[in-house]
């Protein structure tokens, strides 16, 4: 494996569907109300991802000079990590990370000139939260906060952003459809902090699921899953969705399988599969959208 496969991997691709679902139900939702841009959507597209791998990068690098990322850890045993298995330097991780977050930058200063400031404080505010993540001073995921970081990055932050592009206004209606977007993302991490709640606490980590502890944490994971059903549901019926959006009820099988995993026993791959849940559920979601404004 060469050093681009490498530093491909460090960056969890895996992980990028969550924003392009995030980008293109706010993208979606410009185009309702007006013109779409395949230029913007796809420019806005590509920066969020590299904003996204920038912050990956960012956090396992701060991670893993903390010693919170290592052999030992269970986010080593299920995804590829290529500073805990020593195939890249920390320096190396670093300076990719910093090129990505430059390239990320040039796109959000076009789109800024292009299209109003307020992207500027929306690229700012993204990349101020993906930065400081895990590194210092703020450091703030280990502070019970990355949870709430995650639900207004992948929500309202970005929907609203990638609407922004579109149409050169923020829309409400977009911001309530954001919601349940941002839950299920946010539910990602908590899966993940649930899972590592023993490791985080010999650390002194203090994440939502230490606070809470892992019960109560799963029962906070359980409660939210059926949120953000029920918002789509609600929204359907009362507005700004109609009643295609309750396509996303198609992804239920999906959805009770993890959630009678979860209540059971948190899976090893709880994150995983919670971020493939938010990929069907926004897909429909998107798709329901698409034939709105179709028909």
């Amino acid at each position: 494996m060469n050093n681009y496969q490498k530093w491909f991997l460090a960056s969890r691709p895996w992980s990028f569907m969550m924003t392009a679902v995030s980008v293109s139900v706010g993208g979606a939702l410009g185009s309702m109300d007006g013109n779409f841009s395949w230029f913007l959507y796809i420019l806005t597209l590509a920066g969020v991802i590299l904003m996204h791998a920038a912050a990956n990068l960012f956090n396992d690098y701060y991670d893993f000079l903390s010693g919170v990322d290592s052999l030992e850890a269970s986010t080593a045993q299920y995804r590829p990590h290529p500073l805990v298995d020593g195939s890249l330097k920390p320096r190396e991780v670093f300076v990719e990370a910093f090129c990505l977050l430059c390239i990320a930058a040039i796109i959000g200063i076009f789109l800024t000139v292009t299209r109003g400031w307020t992207i500027l404080v929306i690229a700012g505010i993204g990349a101020f939260a993906g930065v400081f993540y895990t590194a210092p001073p703020f450091r703030y995921k280990y502070r019970a906060l990355g949870e709430v970081s995650v639900f207004l990055m992948w929500g309202p932050l970005m929907v609203e952003g990638a609407y922004f592009v579109q149409r050169q206004t923020l829309s409400m209606d977009a911001f309530w459809i954001s919601l349940p977007l941002g839950v299920l993302v946010a539910l990602v991490l908590l899966a993940n902090n649930i899972r590592d709640t023993m490791n985080d606490e010999k650390r002194g980590i203090k994440t939502l699921a230490v606070i809470a502890g892992r019960r109560k944490g799963t029962w906070i994971y359980v409660m939210m899953v059926e949120l953000a059903y029920l918002s789509i549901i609600l929204m359907a019926l009362a507005g700004p969705l109609n009643l295609w959006s309750l396509m996303v009820l198609i992804s239920l099988p999906l959805c009770f399988n993890l959630l009678r995993e979860v209540i059971k026993d948190m899976p090893i791959d709880a994150d995983a599969r919670t971020a493939k849940l938010n990929t069907v559920f926004g897909v429909l979601l998107l798709l329901s959208l698409i034939i709105e404004r179709l028909t």
